[in-house]
């Protein structure tokens, strides 16, 4: 996971995300971009559990509670009553395949 958190992080210095990323990865990258409509957009136009969990996440750390609780629902996922940082673990080791 690290690994793999340090290459993700490392995409940030790039004008798009790196080839290797997910869609449902391409989502919070634009996000620490600081575009979050593009961030939504890109997560919202994928109809994966994935994209349903990062779309519920981004929502979360907008503070938009009540749009995150839809798309946890639409990733069969309970809300997150954990911390975002532990969450945005949990995210990026499904999304990256780690065994973390």
């Amino acid at each position: 996971m690290v690994v793999n958190a340090a290459a993700f992080i490392a995409s940030l210095d790039g004008a798009a995300p790196a080839p290797h990323l997910s869609a449902p990865l391409a989502g919070p990258w634009w996000a620490a971009k600081g575009d979050w409509d593009r961030a939504h957009k890109i997560v919202q136009d994928e109809s994966s559990r994935d994209a349903a969990w990062v779309h519920a996440y981004l929502h979360r750390v907008e503070g938009d509670l009540g749009n995150a609780g839809y798309w946890y629902r639409q990733a069969s996922q309970p809300a997150a009553k954990d911390s975002l940082e532990a969450e945005w673990e949990r995210i990026a080791a499904t999304l990256l395949g780690s065994t973390t």
